[in-house]
């Protein structure tokens, strides 16, 4: 049976198979951005990724490939944060193909002493740390060294710190989906806002607003206990939602929509009767120009859809759509007020 160790090692294997293939046709500035990431999560992350070179006769470009400073010492430097871009490599797949099944003969023939000789390590380096951020409207993926992939949405700052017996995560704001990789013998734990989310082989969401904390289960179960106080642990399952304050524990487990609520992972936002304030508080969230409810009486308007959080012009053009409702869009904002009674 495959251990967990071993199960990890395969996948770094294949994502450092991926990154040499997507090398030979060359990267954009994001995915080298993307590379240059990954090279430097984890010792493991550079040891494969010369393995495989190593197996393609092609040591010397590869080493050229690595970022200057980055090593297969058991120092890790702190990943940078960058504007989000694609995880994962244009795919090029003949050449794929042909990698997977060198790998494939040579294992199946004892030959892996063809790789570089070096004392076996960890997969997970000692004390890795990284942060994350996300710009205004923005999203990017994010692959953690345990094959852990964590989607980050606008405006939003992750920290990262995995040692030999813990992986723990703090949202320090915004938002993010966490699919995790279940290890028998290191929890996955997110803090943000007044709560921590202990998890196994599950997805949910985490909203860190100033006010509350929400988290949303979209598989498997969660558990949810007061960050800064003692309290007991609240279990939440797929299609479940709490929402946490710093003064109320504990917080009540509720139905919840999940495509509805996570549909921001396919750049979107939708909403079902729910007031022209809620949907403007959250558009702005995204959009380059806020929205501005001039007359009162609208912020009540309920209003139903599903919307593109990367096309303003197609929200813009729904808002004029609505009676009685005037938009005006300027340089800097979107003004939407009370039209004017037409004289009878």
């Amino acid at each position: 049976m495959t251990t967990p160790e071993e199960h990890v090692r395969e996948l770094i294997t294949q994502q450092a198979a991926d990154w040499f293939v997507a090398n030979r046709g060359g990267l954009s500035a994001s995915e080298q951005a993307d590379f240059t990431a990954w090279i430097q999560a984890s010792p493991v992350n550079v040891e494969e990724y010369l393995a495989v070179s190593v197996i393609a006769r092609d040591l010397r470009e590869a080493c050229a490939e690595i970022p200057a400073g980055v090593s297969e010492g058991p120092e890790v430097p702190l990943a940078p944060m960058r504007p989000p871009a694609p995880v994962r490599a244009r795919p090029a797949w003949g050449m794929r193909a042909a990698a997977a099944l060198a790998l494939t003969v040579l294992a199946a023939a004892g030959l892996y002493f063809l790789r570089p000789a070096r004392v076996p390590a960890p997969v997970v380096a000692a004390a890795w740390t990284a942060e994350y951020a996300t710009g205004h409207g923005r999203l990017r993926r994010v692959d953690l060294p345990d094959g852990s992939v964590v989607t980050l949405n606008t405006d939003s700052h992750l920290r990262a710190r995995f040692t030999g017996q813990e992986r723990s995560l703090t949202l320090t704001a915004g938002e993010a989906d966490f699919r995790v990789v279940h290890e028998k013998a290191r929890d996955f734990r997110v803090a943000a806002g007044a709560l921590t989310v202990r998890a196994v082989g599950t997805e949910f969401t985490v909203r860190a607003a100033p006010s509350a904390t929400t988290v949303l289960v979209l598989e498997g179960r969660v558990g949810v206990t007061p960050r800064d106080k003692d309290g007991a642990e609240v279990g939440v399952g797929a299609g479940e939602a709490v929402t946490a304050t710093d003064d109320r524990w504990p917080p009540t487990v509720q139905l919840a929509d999940p495509e509805r609520s996570s549909a921001w992972l396919r750049h979107q936002i939708a909403f079902e009767h729910q007031p022209l304030e809620q949907v403007a508080d959250e558009f702005n969230r995204y959009s380059a120009k806020p929205i501005l409810i001039v007359t009162p009486a609208l912020r009540r308007l309920e209003i139903s859809g599903v919307f593109a959080t990367d096309d303003p012009a197609a929200f813009i053009a729904f808002l004029r759509s609505l009676d009685g409702v005037h938009v005006e869009e300027t340089a800097t904002q979107i003004k939407v007020s009370q039209a004017a009674s037409r004289a009878p």
